[in-house]
């Protein structure tokens, strides 16, 4: 019996791969081919339509890496086919196994209309559903030559127009017109669903010897002569086992159309924009075509872009999204890495997101649909409840290359207890084909089985774009109601989700913490530039927007300020499209980093233009210098948001100096004393008020260290384990002095060199602060390696704290079980703090994401705990120059620190001080708050131009706080929103003082956004 199954197994994929496919086309005629070489970047479609061109055929060779070609096809449907369906079928010589990731192409009507899109599993364009013979066909086809540059992944120079080659990548494989044989194509369907269903069902479930047994009746009666008279009745010999309806206990599948985007990947932003209206073009042709059909977008960017670029396909998007058939999904401006991005620019992802699908659909998406990015932060659930949405969608996480996650339907618990109804659908997949085997698997793979029936499956090609084809409709409409199957029925994302809610309720299991991608760990550091533009940005975001509100509230009425809203709401988008998932976490084409660094250069040239703009508005006339603090922490005797005439520092021990025996000096200033060895080591680091040594025995901190980095798989995006059984030292010097040595600082400049590359360092200890400053400068030329930055100190620490958006999450230091072992590469923005009961010690930086922190038992029975800072890698696919170059970062030491202490230090590092000449007057913050346990993350001028002052603050230490948040203009009321802006129905009252001020209590990390009237 077991032979019988091989051989029909194998009749069947012959039968249909040489016989009954190619018969789907009948009668081909060759199209007449024109074509038009476009120079340089791709044309306005009126320029393409007009454009001169030339004699073309099937055959000919065409596309350099990253060019278009138009072609321009003509034909006549003979007489003789009238009353038959007729498509053109145009390939440009494809792939048929990677659609989005080589050639495509857009297909225009003479008049400059969309049409449909081309990709390798979607090469047709209807003619006529019934021909009257005598058409003429004129089509034109915008034709990209992408190059194939993720198989195989090894270093390539096509990922950069700038270096790719200008030969041909591909040849014209077919230009015709054809019958289609409706009947041999509804025969496919069958076949393949019947087929596959059949494979998946266990060897003694008697439902697929049914099958098979159907099957092979079917290719009796088609025989292999003529495939189109024989159809019918192949198809009546199938109708029997496809027409009995699934079992009452069928797992029920929600079918949703699909086409996960990547925003820019192995492909650059330009190129996204052509490959969302391709999509959407294909979708809006198949839902003329299948009322039934509900196809769920994401990103509002691509939306725009539609709608700025392709203002005809977007007209129609328009009409199916009030239709109900096309369905934004998601709320965010790009589906956007969620580890490293900051806690205010995680919120703007939803606030322009959300209000571009308000403003433009008048929809109020209640879905996050985030389903590749590289894990997801645990401040998420809150974000999402305040953004107005109830619901979470991934699948990502089963991608975990060490543990399986044991939900797919659960509730997920945030660091502030907020929780959100999330769904991992059980296919595995975001690019589903709906295809029995598929199927079978999200049924099985099922893990809430007993309290549950339904999950969600995206289906439709992804990531380089495609979305849903009329194949897998088909699939769905077989699997609506079969034996065997689940039952499958194409419904909207919210469908689901209220049935899914609805079923399980509050027994759902509960998930608390991040949700944490094991795989992908090399992204915290990959394109270190990137990174580093996306911080800088979201600083000078937060000062622009901080000292605008303030001048637009303060400057006097003879000389008003413009607070800079579109300029503003410009340069947010431009961030907030960076943080996508494959570009802020380093792993796209050199293009794409190229143009990021340069859009990075602009967007911080701009942000302190208005920067400088708002403060000189503030300061008026004069040569007194005025020191701007941004910081949400007062320093140096300037408010927190506020100026003050700089003055000279009072009190404080300034800092000393002395020669070291051996090499090196020691360096102090009353709060701390710094031992720097003759290698330029720090050999000790003293808190004088704990009274505590920082520093390991026998250990130096500041170590840098280099280690091989070739992982198996995805070189941008891992780091593997392994990687730390080599280890190289840095503890060579090239030249050491101490290049400054005064009251208020003192500086040891350190210069190193390995392997091809150069490092200085300077190390510097201020007066007054509680932090050694590092600030290190890498001429970086290395393969294949990683760059660390090692701090052993001594302290037992369980955990360590890192802080994320809106708050900090701790990580266990120890491996006691596969989860910890897989979390051997972590994320910090700002800070990571590590600590014992009664002192602690914290690294903060102004760029770097990546850590890993150690214990190990030293022979003293003290244990060691290291911090170290992934500050440099150097993968080779897909940019295989990927951070070749000069390089500046940041970071400092801070012995003694506790996590209140790590909040502010790591504020300063990022919002360094400003002193701006003018009149001498003070600045008092536009928003005050009286307890520094409460952080305000952003204040600016409402949304709605009503000029009300928006304050956003959290609690940051992870305890209860009260406050007063006190507005530095006079106000008439405050009321507390959403992230929109929007109050809050179940908000409490706030009342506010005659002063302007309003107390407030906030719950471990809890975001808090207040908007205070001004008249």
């Amino acid at each position: 019996m077991h032979d019988d199954r091989r051989i029909v197994e194998d009749r069947l994929r012959r039968v249909l791969a040489e016989r009954i496919k190619p018969a789907v086309y009948s009668s081909p005629l060759p199209l007449t081919v024109e074509r038009w070489d476009a120079p340089g970047e791709p044309v306005p479609v009126a320029e393409g339509l007009a454009a001169p061109y030339g004699p073309s055929k099937a055959g000919e060779r065409w596309g350099p890496a990253w060019g278009t070609t138009w072609f321009k096809v003509t034909g006549r449907v003979p007489p003789e086919w009238q009353g038959r369906t007729v498509e053109a079928v145009l390939d440009l010589g494809f792939d048929r196994n990677m659609p989005g990731f080589q050639c495509e192409g857009l297909v225009y009507r003479a008049d400059g209309e969309a049409v449909k899109a081309l990709n390798p599993r979607n090469d047709w364009v209807r003619v006529a559903e019934s021909a009257a013979g005598g058409e003429d066909v004129e089509l034109f086809v915008e034709a990209a030559a992408n190059p194939i540059v993720n198989t195989p992944q090894l270093p390539t120079y096509q990922g950069d127009k700038l270096t790719s080659s200008d030969r041909p990548l591909y040849r014209l494989r077919r230009m015709d017109l054809a019958v289609f044989e409706t009947e041999v194509w509804e025969l496919v369907q069958d076949l393949e669903v019947a087929g596959s269903l059949m494979k998946e069902l266990p060897l003694e479930d008697a439902r697929r010897w049914e099958l098979l047994r159907a099957i092979e009746e079917a290719l009796d009666a088609l025989g292999v002569h003529d495939i189109v008279g024989n159809a019918s009745a192949a198809r009546a010999a199938l109708s029997g086992v496809l027409s009995t309806p699934a079992r009452p206990s069928a797992h029920r599948v929600s079918a949703v159309g699909h086409a996960h985007i990547d925003s820019a990947w192995l492909w650059p932003v330009r190129e996204t924009v052509r490959k969302v209206a391709r999509t959407a073009s294909n979708m809006v042709n198949l839902m003329d075509d299948h009322p039934e059909f509900v196809f769920a977008m994401s990103s509002a960017q691509q939306l725009d872009w539609i709608k700025n670029y392709r203002p005809e396909v977007y007209a129609k998007v328009k009409k199916k999204v009030a239709d109900g058939q096309f369905v934004p999904v998601g709320g965010m401006w790009v589906e956007s890495d969620t580890n490293m991005v900051g806690g205010e620019a995680m919120a703007r992802q939803f606030v322009y997101g959300k209000r571009f699908f308000l403003e433009e659909f008048g929809v109020e998406t209640r879905e996050v649909w985030l389903p590749d990015s590289f894990g997801y932060t645990a401040a998420m659930p809150q974000i999402v409840k305040l953004a107005g949405a109830k619901w979470f969608l991934t699948q990502k996480i089963s991608w975990s290359e060490t543990n399986k996650f044991p939900h797919h339907t659960f509730w997920w618990e945030g660091i502030d207890g907020t929780r959100v109804f999330t769904h991992f659908p059980p296919v595995d997949t975001y690019n589903s084909d709906l295809g029995g085997a598929e199927m079978a698997h999200a049924a099985r793979n099922y893990q809430e089985k007993g309290s549950g029936s339904r999950s969600l499956a995206p289906f439709g090609w992804g990531d380089g774009g495609g979305g849903s084809t009329r194949e897998m409709l088909a699939r769905a409409e077989r699997l609506k109601d079969l034996e065997g199957s689940p039952r499958v029925t194409v419904e909207k994302p919210s469908a689901f989700f209220s049935k899914a809610h609805e079923e399980y309720g509050e027994k759902a299991p509960v998930w608390a913490g991040e949700l944490y991608l094991e795989l992908h760990r090399g992204t915290y550091t990959s394109q270190a530039k990137t990174k580093q533009g996306n911080r800088h940005s979201e600083s000078l975001l937060r000062e622009a927007e901080l000292w605008a509100a303030t001048a637009a509230v303060r400057a006097g009425r003879s000389d008003p300020y413009e607070y800079p809203y579109e300029q503003l709401d410009e340069l947010w988008k431009t961030v907030l499209l960076h943080q996508f998932h494959d570009i802020l976490p380093g792993s796209s084409i050199a293009w794409v980093h190229r143009e990021a660094r340069e859009t990075y250069a602009r967007v911080r040239s701009e942000l302190e233009e208005i920067i400088a703009g708002a403060q000189t508005a503030l300061v008026g006339g004069g040569d007194v210098p005025v020191v701007f603090n941004a910081a949400p922490h007062a320093r140096d005797g300037v408010a927190a948001g506020g100026a003050a005439p700089a003055r000279e520092r009072a009190g404080g021990t300034p800092v000393t100096v002395e020669e070291r025996p051996g090499g090196g000096w020691t360096l102090a200033n009353g709060l701390l004393r710094i031992e720097v060895d003759g290698r330029g080591l720090v050999v000790s680091a003293y808190d004088k008020e704990g009274r505590r040594e920082s520093v390991a025995p026998g250990e130096a901190a500041n170590l840098l260290q280099i280690h091989p980095d070739l992982p198996n798989h995805w070189d941008a995006w891992d780091v593997d384990r392994f990687y730390r059984h080599n280890v190289t030292d840095l503890t060579g010097t090239d030249e050491m002095e101490l290049a400054e040595s005064g009251e208020e600082r003192a500086t040891v400049r350190v210069a190193r060199s390995f392997g091809d590359s150069k490092v200085v360092q300077r190390l510097t200890l201020r007066a007054g602060a509680k932090v050694l400053d590092i600030d290190t400068e890498v001429d970086w030329h290395e393969s294949e390696m990683f760059l660390k930055a090692a701090f052993p100190l001594d302290v037992k620490a369980e955990r360590s704290a890192s802080e994320t958006q809106f708050g900090h999450v701790f990580r266990p230091t120890h491996t006691n079980t596969s989860w910890e072992t897989a979390k051997f590469e972590i994320c910090a923005h700002r800070w990571i703090h590590v600590e014992e009961p009664g002192w602690g010690a914290a690294l903060v930086n102004d760029s770097t994401y990546g850590h890993d922190v150690t214990r190990t038992v030293r022979d003293d029975g003290g244990q060691t705990t290291t911090v170290r800072l992934s500050l440099l890698r150097a993968p080779r696919y897909p940019d295989p120059e990927t951070d070749q170059g000069t390089h500046r970062l940041r970071f400092a030491l801070a012995p003694g620190a506790s996590v209140g202490d790590a909040v502010r230090e790591g504020h300063w590092i990022n919002l360094p001080e400003r002193t701006v000449r003018g009149s001498g007057e003070a600045v008092a913050p536009l928003v005050g708050v009286d307890n520094d346990q409460v952080v305000i993350e952003a204040v600016k001028l409402a949304d709605d131009r009503s000029g009300d002052v928006v304050v956003r603050l959290y609690e940051s230490h992870g305890g209860r706080a009260h406050a007063v948040v006190t507005a530095g203009t006079p106000v008439t009321s405050v009321s507390e929103t959403d992230l929109l802006e929007r109050p809050l129905e179940d908000a409490p009252a706030r009342e506010l003082s005659a002063d302007g001020s309003v107390s407030v209590t906030l719950r471990p990390f809890q975001i808090l956004t207040l908007r205070f009237a001004r008249g």
